[in-house]
């Protein structure tokens, strides 16, 4: 399983991500390290297809969903229309199902 946060320096969010994230990967079982990648400019967003700070994707995938239906690229502090409301980091349920799918061998 390959666990990627994407962000740029200038918005704090993905800091606050990191640990727990860590903890949701530990209580799905899942021992995996996670790739920081820094995204450096607009053209780098645009390759990237980084929705904001910070942009959570497990094997290449967004875990928000409907993310990948997305275009807005660009630098900015990302903000998830979670269950809770907007927040600052993506919600547990979607990480731990797109843990689960990365977990699951495909037939």
């Amino acid at each position: 399983m390959r666990v990627e946060v994407l962000y740029f320096d200038g918005c704090p969010n993905h800091e606050a991500l990191l640990p727990h994230l860590r903890e949701l990967l530990g209580s799905a079982g899942a021992s995996t390290s996670i790739e920081l990648v820094r995204v450096q400019d607009a053209d780098a967003a645009e390759r990237e297809r980084f929705l904001g700070s910070p942009t959570l994707r497990i094997d290449g995938e967004d875990i928000e969903p409907g993310a990948d239906q997305r275009t807005d690229f660009g630098l900015k502090c990302r903000l998830f229309a979670t269950p809770d409301g907007l927040r600052g980091m993506p919600a547990d349920e979607w990480v731990l199902a797109a843990i689960q799918r990365a977990q699951t061998p495909s037939s």
